[in-house]
């Protein structure tokens, strides 16, 4: 039987990185390191890239332990809203900004920001450990999570599945990941089944999963390898064959159509105005490397390193006009 009912009373969880001291903006000047940097980093956005943003704050509040950094977890979408409100410096989101509903906000607002790719996901499919099923195709996935969608049992995707009752755990409408696989398994953003336990919280969905006989559930990478010996890893067959998702397969794109780019979206004001922002950012991206594979996030190529760096420096450049 589902447990989701309890899982919900647990809440939804925010990362939290804190030292002591003043909690306002800094004053003071200096790079990434050294130490004499103080003041808040206000950062809030995508699940997925909460472990990322998460490892990266703690790494840098070892250099400099008068910053205070809250990482919070309130999905892509509550993320950006709260970003082009003016109350976050740093937006995480596992998709682009919504150039048609978040972009206006932000302008009407007059927050401008850059885009900067942080690492790379592949959005992973999961079942409990003892449900049975190694493989799933993208049709079969759009039978299973398109709106509409009459799948009570996984016998009726194909006979040699189990004859277990479908119990599905999935992100909330405010989640970039829902966003994505929506897009590109049911064919339009936002349309899905109602009929599935949702979270913003991708640890509440791993819990589901794993109390669940019948759990299957989709979340990002890190997640599942946060947690894979408790989980069952489903292959994904976009038409080329079954591929599960691994840190090869999702920088080559072999894993298709689930691996994607995530991001920071920083303040330009935030920049320009608060030394610790600029310099939490700088240190995010010389060192994502070693911050993506601390988080177990899958890092960025060479390639995508060297554009992050040239997008941060215009960013900066704009911030300084």
């Amino acid at each position: 039987m589902s447990k989701w009912l309890a899982l919900a009373s647990v809440g939804v969880l925010a990362f939290g990185v804190a030292a002591c001291g003043d909690d306002g903006d800094s004053n003071a000047s200096g790079g990434s390191g050294g130490g004499d940097l103080s003041g808040a980093v206000k950062i809030d956005g995508s699940s997925t890239v909460g472990p990322f943003a998460q490892t990266a704050a703690e790494q840098f509040q070892g250099e400099n332990p008068d910053v205070q950094i809250s990482v919070g977890t309130s999905g892509t979408g509550g993320g950006f809203e709260k970003f082009c409100a003016g109350e976050t410096d740093i937006s995480d989101a596992s998709r682009p900004i919504k150039e048609d509903e978040e972009t206006p906000i932000c302008e009407r607002n007059g927050v401008t920001y850059q885009e900067i790719q942080v690492a790379n996901d592949g959005i992973a499919i999961v079942t409990n450990k003892e449900l049975a099923i190694d493989c799933l195709t993208t049709a079969q996935l759009k039978q299973l999570w398109n709106t509409g969608s009459k799948i009570a049992n996984y016998s009726q995707l194909d006979s040699s599945f189990p004859d277990v009752e479908v119990s599905l755990y999935g992100p909330g409408t405010d989640s970039g990941t829902f966003d994505f696989f929506t897009d590109e398994i049911n064919g339009e953003e936002g349309v899905s089944r109602k009929e599935y336990q949702p979270s913003e919280d991708d640890n509440i969905l791993v819990q589901g999963v794993t109390g669940d006989e019948g759990g299957l559930g989709y979340f990002g990478f890190s997640y599942y390898e946060q947690n894979q010996d408790e989980l069952n890893l489903v292959g994904v067959d976009g038409g080329d064959g079954c591929v599960k998702p691994s840190i090869e397969a999702i920088q080559d794109g072999s894993y298709k159509p689930l691996s994607r780019p995530i991001f920071m979206y920083p303040s330009e004001q935030a920049l320009a105005d608060k030394p610790q922002v600029k310099g939490f950012m700088e240190y995010t991206i010389d060192n994502a490397d070693g911050v993506a594979t601390a988080a177990q996030i899958v890092p960025l190529t060479a390639a995508q390193t060297d554009k992050a760096k040239q997008q941060l420096r215009e960013a900066e450049a704009k911030a300084g006009e």
